[in-house]
C-alpha cells in the first residue's frame, strides 16, 4: 500500500454494548448505579482498613491496595461507557484510546501480580506461621506492592511500544465500549494476524504465570488446612475461599480474552464488562461478607459514627 495515500486516524468509533436506544437508557441507569457502588464500596474498605487499628496487618494492607486497584481499573473504562450511552456518536480520540489501553494493562497487570502477593501472604500465614512477622513485615509488604505496580507498568509499556507505531489509515470502528489491544490491532493497515497472536501471548504469559503461581500457592494452603485443627482450619478456609473466589472471577475473563480468545462479539463484550465492572463490584462484597474481622470493624465504625452523631 502506498504510504503517501494513507490518511491518519485521529479518532475511533466505539460501537458500545448495543444499538437500541431503550436498552442504552436501561444500561445507563444500571451501570451508573454499579459504578457508584464500586467507588463507594472500595473507598469504604480503604477507609475502614486505614482507620481501624485491628486491621493494621499485612493481609488488610494488601486488601486496601486491591480495593484501590479495583476502583482504578473500573474508572478507566466505566465512566466513558456511561457517558457514551447518552451520545449518538460514540467517539474516542486516538490519544484517549491509547491511554485506555495503557491504563487497562497497567492496572490489570498490577492486579494480577497483587493477587499472587496476597496468595503468598496467606501461604506464609498458614504454612509458616512462626516466620510470618519476619517474612511479611510492613517493609516487605510495601516492596511487594511496588513490585506488582512495576510489573504492571513494564507489561503495559511493552504493549504500548508496539501499538503506537502501527499505521491506522481507514477502518476506525471498535465493536466494544472501550479500546483494547485485540480490537485495535485489527484496525491497523497491516496484516495483523501474527502481531495479534504475539500481543495476546504477551498478556497471556503474564496471566497464565500468575494463575499457575496462584494454583500452586492455594494447593499448598489447602493441603496445610486439611492437616490443621478444626478451629484454625475453619477460619483459614473461610479467608482462602474469599481469595480463591476473587482469583477465579478476575482470571477467568482474562484467560478467555487473551489466552483462548473465543472471537464471539457478544461473549467478548460480556467478558469485558465482567472484567472491568463486575469483578471490582464483587470484590468488596466477597471480602466483607465472608470476613469476620471486616464485619467486626464495620460494627465498630458504625458504633463510632452513631456515638459521634449523638454528641453533635
Amino acid at each position: 500500500m502506498d504510504k503517501g495515500n494513507l490518511s491518519i486516524v485521529s479518532e475511533f468509533v466505539l460501537l458500545g454494548l448495543c444499538h437500541s436506544w431503550n436498552m442504552q437508557v436501561l444500561f445507563l441507569i444500571i451501570f451508573f448505579m454499579l459504578y457508584l457502588i464500586i467507588v463507594s464500596g472500595n473507598i469504604f474498605i480503604m477507609i475502614l482498613i486505614i482507620t481501624d487499628s485491628h486491621l493494621h496487618s499485612p493481609m488488610y494492607f494488601l486488601l486496601a491496595n486491591l480495593s484501590f486497584v479495583d476502583m482504578w481499573l473500573s474508572s478507566v473504562t466505566t465512566p466513558k461507557m456511561i457517558t457514551d450511552f447518552l451520545r449518538e456518536n460514540k467517539t474516542i480520540s486516538f490519544g484517549g484510546c491509547m491511554c485506555q489501553i495503557l491504563y487497562v494493562h497497567f492496572v490489570g497487570g498490577g492486579e494480577m501480580v497483587l493477587l499472587v502477593v496476597m496468595a503468598y501472604d496467606r501461604y506464609v500465614a498458614i504454612c509458616k506461621p512462626l516466620h510470618y512477622s519476619a517474612m511479611m513485615s510492613l517493609q516487605k509488604c510495601t516492596s511487594l506492592v511496588v513490585t506488582s505496580w512495576s510489573i504492571g507498568f513494564v507489561h503495559a509499556m511493552s504493549q504500548m511500544a508496539v501499538i503506537v507505531q502501527l499505521p491506522f489509515c481507514g477502518p476506525r470502528e471498535i465493536d466494544s465500549f472501550f479500546c483494547d489491544i485485540p480490537l485495535v490491532i485489527k484496525l491497523a493497515c497491516i496484516d495483523s494476524y501474527n502481531l495479534g497472536i504475539l500481543m495476546n501471548a504477551d498478556s497471556g504469559v503474564l496471566a497464565m504465570t500468575c494463575f499457575i503461581l496462584l494454583l500452586i500457592s492455594y494447593t499448598y494452603i489447602l493441603l496445610t488446612i486439611c492437616q490443621s485443627t478444626k478451629t484454625g482450619a475453619s477460619k483459614a478456609l473461610s479467608t482462602c475461599t474469599a481469595h480463591i473466589t476473587v482469583v477465579v472471577l478476575f482470571f477467568g475473563p482474562c484467560i478467555f480474552i487473551y489466552v483462548w480468545p473465543l472471537s464471539i462479539t457478544w461473549v467478548d463484550k460480556f467478558l469485558a464488562v465482567f472484567y472491568s465492572v463486575i469483578t471490582p463490584l464483587l470484590n468488596p462484597a466477597i471480602y466483607t461478607l465472608r470476613n469476620k474481622e471486616i464485619k467486626d470493624a464495620m460494627k465498630r465504625f458504625r458504633s463510632y459514627y452513631m456515638h459521634y452523631k449523638g454528641n453533635i
